[in-house]
């Protein structure tokens, strides 16, 4: 099987390393130099050091060839940028016959759009007739490239999207489920970074880990709530791409989302925050918009709204847990 890999970050290049073992694979990245650092050193250096890149991986970087060639040469492709790249690469690979998959999570935050928009929602603007979907789960990119146990979500109303991805990842310890609900996987994938940051400012504030138990629980609730809202079913959020990457996110160390919340719990402000991490932490960026979004769907969504009036200083950490604890009191299925 020949893949193509669009974004050499540390996702992008975790799963092209995996992928290598089995099938011709070919990493693409938007920077000329970072492709030739890659050829050079065998290492993303970067975004995943200690992980030697496997020989047999191809290098190819803008503009030396054109997303769509690169895509109709392959089996297979996939979009490793953060959230706010997928609308163009998307829009570069409208007219590709074959397979494509994104492997962001979140919500598209743009100045000028009222409300954020999942993958899916934006692959139906700008490449409707694309046959695509999204490949999730509760995964760090680290794990997989050494090849950790770990399983993750296949996601697309496309069975030959569901079957590309499942054969191109399903081996040895990575383990790949299909799954037809494209909208629960992708809210699943968005909401848990918003809350992992709140998760992160439970422990380091040193709440405790009822605190923590109570947050990731009624979470998810807030998760399935969005969820439902917007077509998803109900029992995508009990698995893989929503309890799961939740638990993962809020409590795990090498989360970028969690260290935020953490940070803020230390006194930095959001920009040192961001800026110490050196990778994209997408809760930060879709934030605003899953709590807009929701409003406009009249569903409540209480912790993610205090995850935003936080990140725009609104609120100091201390005060945005005593809002979460003063409110009244609602039965647990409200």
């Amino acid at each position: 099987m020949k893949i193509i890999v669009f974004g050499a970050g540390a996702w992008g290049t975790a799963l092209a390393a995996n992928a290598a073992a089995r099938h011709e694979v070919t990493l693409w990245a938007r920077d000329a130099r970072q492709a030739q650092a890659l050829q050079a050193e065998r290492e993303n250096r970067r975004y995943l050091p200690g992980v030697a890149l496997p020989a047999n991986i191809s290098l190819s970087a803008a503009p030396d060839e054109s997303l769509a060639r690169l895509a109709d040469a392959a089996d297979l492709a996939l979009i490793a940028t953060p959230m706010a790249g997928l609308r163009q690469m998307l829009s570069d690979l409208r007219d590709h016959g074959g397979p494509v998959a994104w492997l962001c999570k979140g919500f598209e935050a743009l100045a000028d759009v009222p409300e954020g928009l999942l993958g899916h929602e934006v692959k139906a603007q700008v490449a409707p007739g694309l046959k695509a979907g999204v490949l999730s789960g509760p995964s760090f990119a680290q794990e997989v490239a050494r090849g950790q146990p770990t399983a993750l979500v296949a996601a697309s109303a496309e069975a030959q999207v569901r079957e590309a991805l499942v054969e191109a990842f399903h081996a040895g310890n990575l383990r790949v489920y299909a799954n037809d609900d494209l909208a629960g996987v992708e809210v699943g994938g968005a909401v848990k970074n918003v809350l992992a940051i709140a998760a992160g400012l439970c422990d380091g504030l040193n709440l405790g880990l009822n605190a923590r138990a109570a947050l990731i629980t009624r979470g998810l609730v807030e998760m399935t709530r969005l969820g439902v809202a917007l077509g998803a079913r109900q029992e995508t959020f009990t698995g893989l791409s929503g309890l799961g990457d939740l638990v993962l996110t809020a409590t795990g160390d090498l989360s970028r989302n969690r260290q935020v919340g953490l940070l803020l719990a230390q006194g930095k402000s959001l920009q040192q925050a961001v800026d110490s991490l050196g990778h994209v932490a997408e809760g930060v960026y879709c934030a605003r918009a899953v709590v807009r979004r929701a409003q406009r769907l009249g569903v409540d969504m209480p912790i993610a709204a205090a995850v935003v009036a936080l990140l725009d200083g609104e609120l100091e950490p201390a005060q945005a847990v005593a809002a979460l604890m003063g409110r009244g009191p609602v039965a647990e299925a409200a």
